[in-house]
């Protein structure tokens, strides 16, 4: 799969901070198929991650290339794994990246070791919740090598495969779930910004990402099958308890939050590895040769001829970007310091094999950071000068 490697947004964001930090940001696109975060500001030589001035951040209006859609009406979706007509292409409105094929190959699956109570508490709750869905479930992942002798449809009999409809309610249910931290975080942080009266160093927006990037993922997924109403009631039930517990928790210990968000994207990276070997070793042989949704190729900028392969890639990136991201986060402290990805998040050779950053490596990371775009401002300025 070959795919642009940079971002595409219509997104301008603008983040302000004033002493001891000061920093600008602006999300410019470079066209239809490229565009990318840039900043401009002056750095302070006081902590690079800690500021009582919060940063702030502001939309425009989203405009779409859309053409004449043949329906009278063109607001009405009737297929609900839709998010805008069929017919409706161009931008999204939140920040996500498009990974360039190296990208897409550099993720390992990784494990941060448990280190204080929370920790512990928050990995042994994602340990337990994995395995009571495959019990309920009724997934057997083998520890070992699998009986070339035996067929397919054989070793699904024996229970250590997944059939492909088996497959999409495994990734559906997960994907209603994973959703859930990101909106709850930002809407937490949104109202602390409110009542304080203060900004909120770049946190929001991340969190927003993380949440919209999580229900694309499901949206795509739905284009493949429909759920049945118990399986919707399933969700219901589950995504009810899941945000008021998470709601709940966030309030008391944002860290320990973003650590269990953590921990559960680890899972959700092993997942997708082992979805994808499944695949390409032929024994998920339904999407051998199943075209990628015309949703996931809008989204994620694939070739036209791209395969559902191609997607649980992009989507196992996006899965390790939100590991990398949750377990950076839990390493600082979420009332003073400065979110480092408000600027710019590292390319997937780095997400993909460090499983997050502590609090120094942030530090320095927005340093460098800052560095390149004072100078990448001072070269515009001689240019246009």
């Amino acid at each position: 799969m070959a795919a642009l490697p940079l971002i595409n947004s219509l997104t301008t964001l603008r983040i302000i901070s004033s002493a001891p930090l000061q920093r600008q940001a602006a999300l410019r696109c470079l066209g239809a198929a490229t565009c990318r975060r840039s900043f401009a500001s002056s750095f302070s030589h006081h902590h690079s991650l800690t500021t009582r001035k919060a940063h702030s951040a502001s939309v425009p209006p989203h405009k779409q290339n859309s053409s004449h859609a043949s329906s009278p009406d063109q607001l009405t979706v009737p297929n609900a794994a839709s998010t805008v007509p069929a017919k409706v292409h161009g931008d999204w409105v939140l920040f996500h990246p498009v990974y360039t094929p190296e990208e897409l190959k550099s993720v390992e699956v990784l494990h941060r070791e448990a280190k204080t109570f929370s920790d512990k508490l928050a990995a042994g709750m994602v340990r337990f919740a994995r395995v009571m869905y495959d019990f309920v479930s009724g997934y057997k992942h083998p520890k070992g090598p699998l009986d070339d002798g035996m067929s397919v449809e054989q070793l699904r009999k024996a229970g250590v495969l997944l059939t492909d409809k088996e497959w999409l309610t495994r990734i559906l249910f997960l994907e209603t779930i994973a959703g859930v931290p990101g909106m709850v975080a930002a809407t937490l942080r949104h109202l602390t910004s409110l009542r304080l009266m203060r900004r909120d160093s770049g946190w929001i927006h991340t969190c927003l990402e993380e949440a919209e990037n999580e229900r694309m993922h499901l949206m795509t997924f739905m284009t493949l099958r429909k759920p049945s109403l118990f399986f919707r009631a399933l969700v219901l039930g589950a995504q009810g308890v899941f945000y008021n517990l998470f709601f709940l928790s966030y309030l008391i210990s944002p860290r320990a939050c973003h650590r269990f968000v953590g921990y559960l994207e680890e899972e959700a990276v092993l997942t997708y590895t082992r979805c994808i070997a499944d695949l390409e070793a032929g024994r998920i042989p339904e999407w051998t040769n199943q075209p990628a949704p015309e949703i996931a190729i809008d989204y994620w900028r694939l070739l036209p001829d791209a395969k559902l392969l191609d997607v649980l890639y992009a989507v196992r990136s996006d899965e390790t970007t939100h590991r990398f991201v949750n377990h950076s986060l839990a390493n600082l402290n979420p009332s003073t310091d400065v979110n480092p990805f408000a600027l710019r998040e590292p390319n997937m050779h780095t997400k993909g094999k460090v499983i997050a950053f502590e609090r120094s490596e942030s530090e320095k990371y927005i340093q460098q950071v800052q560095k390149s775009l004072e100078e990448r401002a001072a070269d515009d300025k001689l240019t246009s000068g």
